[in-house]
C-alpha cells in the first residue's frame, strides 16, 4: 500500500508506478487465504477477517479507499427496499423483504424532502466525515476517501424504488424535475458538512445511469441534476477539496457536465470510456477503472492479459491514473484469474 503514490497520482504528480485499488475482493476470503496465508472464511471473527483483508491490501498494493458516510439512513420510513440478490460470498447479503411506502406517481411528485427529512445534525455529521477519513488514513496506508452516495438520482432511487421513480418521470418530467430539485435543496446539507470536515480527498456517489446510458432524456439531466451538483460541489471546492465522482454505468455523455460542475476524477466501469476520459482530461484529472471483470469471470489468461494491457495503454501515460476492475471483483471470480490479473499489473505497473 502507498499513500504517497495515490496522493500524487490525485495530485496530478506522476508516481513512479501506477497506482490500484480494487472493489469487493476483501470478501472473497479464498482469494484472501491464497494471497496471505491467513486461514479466513465467511464465518471468521470480524477481527481476524479484517487482519486479512489488511495484509491483503499491503501484498496487493492498495493506493486509495473508496468510502462514504452518507447513504439512506436520513430517510426514515421515507425508502423503499427492493431487495438483494446473493452477490457476496455465501449469499449473505440476500435480502427478499422487498417494500415501498409509495403507491402512485402522484404520491412521488408530490413529495417534498424537506419536509418529511427536516433538517441534520451539520456537526455530527461534520465529526463523522472527519472520523471516518482519520480511522483509514490511521489503519491504511492508502488514500482515505469520505462522502455521499445517495447525491442525486441514487436518492431518489432509494427513496421511491426504480418503479415508482420511472413511473413517475414518465409522468411528467417537468414536474420530476421539479423533486430533484426539492431533494437537491434539502441533500445541499450534506455537502456543507462536508465542505468543513477534516477531510482532503471526498467521493461523491450517483447511480445516474444505466449500462446503456442515461434513463431520462440528457437535457432533462442537465436542467435538474448537473446544476445541483455544481451548488452541492461550491463550497468543496472553495475548501479546497479534491472530489471524487463515481457513477455504475455508462456515463460518458455526461463526462463533460461534471467536469464543469466541479469534480476532480472519475471512477468508472468498463462502459463508461476511459479514453476519451483520458484524452480529454488526462493532464487535468484523475481517474480510476475499468478493467472488466466479466473477462476475470472467464477465467482465460490472454483475455486477462489483453485487458490489463488495454487499460494501462490508455491509462499509463497520464498522471493520475488508478487501475482497477471497475465493476468489482465478487467471490465467484475463480482464484487463479484474480491472481493472474494481479500478476499482470505487477508486470506492467512501473513507469
Amino acid at each position: 500500500m502507498s499513500f504517497q503514490d495515490g496522493w500524487s497520482a490525485m495530485h496530478l504528480d506522476m508516481p513512479p508506478r501506477v497506482p490500484r485499488t480494487e472493489y469487493s475482493i476483501t470478501g472473497h476470503w479464498e482469494v484472501l487465504k491464497a494471497v496471505t496465508g491467513i486461514d479466513v472464511t465467511k464465518d471468521s471473527p470480524g477481527d481476524v477477517q479484517w487482519q486479512a483483508a489488511r495484509e491483503f491490501m499491503r501484498k496487493w498494493n492498495f493506493d486509495f479507499s473508496w468510502s462514504i458516510v452518507v447513504g439512506n439512513q436520513y430517510f426514515g420510513r421515507w425508502q423503499t427496499n427492493m431487495g438483494h440478490a446473493e452477490y457476496a460470498a455465501g449469499g449473505v447479503d440476500r435480502n427478499d423483504n422487498i417494500t415501498c411506502p409509495f403507491t402512485d406517481p402522484e404520491q412521488v411528485l408530490n413529495f417534498d424532502p424537506e419536509k418529511e427529512f427536516g433538517p441534520i445534525d451539520k456537526a455530527a455529521l461534520t465529526q463523522a466525515y472527519s472520523k471516518n477519513w482519520k480511522d483509514q488514513r490511521d489503519s491504511l496506508d492508502q488514500v482515505p476517501t469520505t462522502g455521499v452516495y445517495t447525491t442525486m438520482l441514487s436518492g431518489l432511487i432509494a427513496i421511491f424504488g426504480w418503479d415508482m421513480l420511472l413511473l413517475a418521470a414518465g409522468t411528467d418530467q417537468k414536474r420530476f424535475g421539479d423533486l430533484a430539485n426539492r431533494y437537491g435543496r434539502w441533500a445541499q446539507q450534506f455537502f456543507d458538512a462536508l465542505a468543513d470536515a477534516d477531510a482532503p480527498t471526498l467521493m461523491v456517489h450517483d447511480d445516474m445511469v444505466w449500462t446503456s446510458g442515461p434513463f431520462i432524456h440528457p437535457d432533462w439531466y442537465r436542467k435538474y441534476v448537473f446544476p445541483n451538483m455544481k451548488r452541492y460541489f461550491a463550497p468543496l471546492r472553495e475548501a479546497g477539496k479534491i472530489i471524487a465522482f463515481t457513477s455504475d454505468g455508462n456515463y460518458t455523455q455526461f463526462v463533460d457536465d461534471l467536469v464543469d460542475a466541479g469534480v476532480h476524477g472519475f471512477v468508472m466501469e468498463p462502459t463508461t470510456d476511459m479514453a476519451y476520459i483520458a484524452e480529454k482530461y488526462g493532464r487535468t484529472h484523475f481517474f480510476i477503472g475499468n478493467a472488466d471483470t466479466r473477462i476475470l469471470l472467464t477465467g482465460r489468461r490472454p483475455q486477462i492479459k489483453a485487458e490489463v494491457e488495454r487499460c494501462m495503454a490508455i491509462g499509463k501515460p497520464y498522471p493520475g491514473f488508478f487501475l482497477a476492475v471497475g465493476n468489482h471483483i465478487p467471490a465467484n471470480t475463480p482464484v487463479d484469474a484474480c491472481l493472474y490479473y494481479n500478476e499482470c499489473y505487477e508486470k506492467l505497473a512501473k513507469r
